[in-house]
């Protein structure tokens, strides 16, 4: 039997153009974070881009557009797209616009794992009962929205900053509020990429999830948090992973 989160070969022709974005995304930002395009270098034409990478003008046109978002590029009118002076945050190290390729996705979602599942033990050690609430509250409005309108990273987004601030400890709740909606893969890959034609599906598993880890947490038993939190996390990494892998050919990673 197929995965059900696996697109669907119906999809494969609505999906294309931003799995060819992402490819062209990556190669563009290895190429500056390399030095191979030093900063003031001006990127070739659009047509020329398309020449060499084989790709349309609007796959073009989406690839520089992120490109200028993360700050790695500045589109200057009539004359060009040059290379920026890749900008370094004064406060912290990592800038969450600079995640736009799948990979940048998965070491993300790597740097979560190392945090987050000690959140989830702290937070089972030492939460509120006010804290507690919150946590099914946001669980519960996530499964709402998920049954009208389906738009739920700010939610999803919010019970994770509610189990850093459980922890009592600060810096859990910084780094997350840092970082922001970036944690969340889908708001940096189209989520018809992710979930294909069974997004609800997707999303209510992945809430499904968010019930285990916040019932370890209400029972108090800090390793099942952990554990649950680790499993949450590293579904999406390695379902994303799986995705990449098979999209994407190898060197243009």
């Amino acid at each position: 039997m197929s995965d059900p989160l696996v697109p669907s070969t119906s999809l494969q022709p609505r999906i294309r153009a931003p799995k060819l974005a992402h490819r062209l995304i990556a190669d563009i930002s290895d190429r500056v974070r390399s030095g191979a395009l030093p900063p003031g270098t001006k990127l070739p034409t659009e047509h020329e881009i398309m020449r060499e990478h084989g790709v349309s003008r609007a796959v073009v046109r989406e690839a520089i557009t992120r490109l200028q978002a993360a700050g790695l590029v500045e589109a200057r009118h009539g004359i060009g797209t040059f290379v920026l002076e890749t900008a370094k945050s004064a406060n912290f190290p990592i800038d969450p616009a600079t995640v736009v390729t799948m990979g940048d996705v998965l070491a993300l979602l790597e740097l979560r794992m190392s945090f987050e599942t000690e959140a989830a033990y702290l937070a089972a050690v030492r939460h509120t009962p006010e804290q507690l609430r919150a946590m099914h509250e946001s669980i519960e409005s996530i499964q709402r929205h998920l049954e009208t309108d389906g738009e739920t990273k700010k939610l999803d987004f919010e019970f994770h900053l509610k189990i850093a601030a459980a922890t009592g400890n600060r810096y859990f709740s910084e780094l997350l509020n840092h970082l922001g909606l970036a944690i969340l893969p889908r708001t940096r890959v189209d989520l018809r990429y992710i979930a294909g034609n069974r997004t609800i599906e997707y999303l209510t598993r992945s809430n499904q999830e968010h019930r285990e880890i916040y019932a370890a947490i209400a029972l108090r038993d800090p390793h099942s948090a952990r554990a649950a939190m680790r499993t949450h996390l590293n579904n999406s990494r390695e379902h994303l992973r799986q995705l990449y892998e098979a999209a994407e050919p190898k060197g243009l990673r």
